[in-house]
């Protein structure tokens, strides 16, 4: 099997510019299938074809009989697998860094020109470079999970259906050259049932994180609109708060404006006098006596 050096620092650098659940992934991928794979399971299919014996003289019925049971091999298929679901990850470390490499530049640009609230600002990095993942940078980061789900979900039913879960001692094959039903014998096939096993739990311990990703991000995207609601509720006139300096903004200006503030004390020191005056002439008809009581 290949390096995958140049593979796992390209994913490596990704790890920046991901979600805490996204790192977990990418450990689990490094570990537990490319580490697995390299290290274990390559050495222990190194016999497949080598050691598959059918009980015939036949020449060319072993080789029909094994590419008709296997395909591709195991390896190539995990290989295939772990380079296809690498593949949207990739494209978003593209994405991300096309998106760092922007705003780098309008940083420069703010830096070195005046900022008189014109210019963009950078909308997807902080002055540390560190990427937040929001507008279309989170449009990119769902969509290569959405993809990342489909495709282990293909690899495993794939698999189910070339070979099944477990690995089976004996096949049978009636495959031209072969003159009759014959019977080939796969070995070390418990051996081969583990590691068969093991990769399909990493593969769904892989689908369920990408699908708890997908959970994460969209519950991290509505606890963020729910708080910018109330926010701008706030700030809204329908707050008592607004309607309170409202008012008292309107009692500044009344008490700014000396005319008019002189205006009002007049009319209401005439409202006062009159109002006096009216309470005096009834007072003294009551003492005078008023003709038409009597």
């Amino acid at each position: 099997m290949g390096d995958w050096s140049f593979l796992s620092t390209l994913l490596d650098k990704v790890q920046s510019h991901s979600t805490v659940i996204g790192k977990i992934w990418m450990s689990v991928l490094f570990l537990f299938r490319i580490m697995v794979l390299g290290a274990g399971a390559e050495s222990v299919w190194g016999d497949e074809q080598s050691d598959f014996i059918c009980n015939t003289q036949q020449p060319g019925c072993k080789n029909v009989c094994y590419d008709w049971i296997f395909p591709i091999s195991h390896i190539r298929f995990w290989v295939m697998q772990i380079i296809f679901i690498s593949t949207p990850t990739l494209l978003y470390l593209g994405h991300a860094m096309h998106v760092i490499s922007q705003e780098n530049k309008l940083r420069v640009i703010l830096h070195n020109q005046e900022d008189n609230g014109m210019l963009k600002k950078p909308k997807y990095t902080d002055e540390a470079g560190k990427v937040r993942i929001r507008g279309d940078l989170l449009g990119s980061y769902m969509t290569q999970l959405f993809f990342k789900i489909l495709l282990e979900t293909a690899f495993i039913v794939g698999q189910y259906y070339l070979y099944g879960f477990v690995m089976v001692p004996m096949f049978p094959c009636s495959k031209s050259p072969c003159p009759f039903t014959v019977e080939c014998y796969m070995s070390r096939p418990t051996e081969k049932t583990i590691f068969i096993i093991f990769m399909l739990v990493v593969a769904c311990v892989s689908l369920a994180l990408n699908v708890i990703e997908v959970f994460y991000l969209l519950y991290t995207r509505v606890r963020c609109g729910g708080s910018k609601g109330r926010t701008h509720h706030t700030t809204s006139a329908a707050n008592p708060a607004s309607l309170r300096s409202h008012r008292w903004s309107g009692r500044v200006d009344t008490e700014m404006d000396p005319l008019r503030q002189n205006k009002m004390n007049l009319e209401f020191e005439s409202g006062q006098s009159l109002g006096g005056s009216l309470d005096g002439a009834t007072q003294e008809k009551r003492l005078l006596g008023d003709p038409k009581n009597t």
